[in-house]
């Protein structure tokens, strides 16, 4: 298969020529470049965008979310502070509960 223009990829998939930039720019698919920088889209990024496509559709997700699922993977700190704020919020809730159920055995 020859490789495709950014048009003629968006055109073959269904996504717009600016999402392919944006999807491109958020690490997600990675076209091959010209010498003179053009994107080439060949079968394997063709298949990664139309699985992408059916990934948002199955888990009801904004492309968004999934470019930020890929900052967690690529930004160890950005990680770790999610991970900790995350655990905070799930002690917060069994101390709620542990409270809730101390008042309930004074009474």
């Amino acid at each position: 298969m020859e490789a495709l223009t950014v048009g003629q990829a968006a055109r073959q998939t269904g996504w717009s020529p600016r999402m392919l930039r944006y999807v491109e720019r958020n690490g997600l698919v990675a076209p091959s470049r010209t010498a003179s920088r053009y994107r080439l889209y060949g079968l394997r990024e063709l298949n990664q965008l139309r699985a992408l496509r059916d990934l948002l559709a199955t888990f009801r997700i904004e492309l968004s979310d999934l470019v930020f699922a890929a900052r967690l993977r690529r930004e160890a700190a950005l990680r770790a502070a999610v991970d900790g704020w995350l655990t905070g919020v799930e002690l917060d809730a069994l101390e709620w509960e542990q409270q809730k159920h101390e008042r309930l055995l004074a009474a």
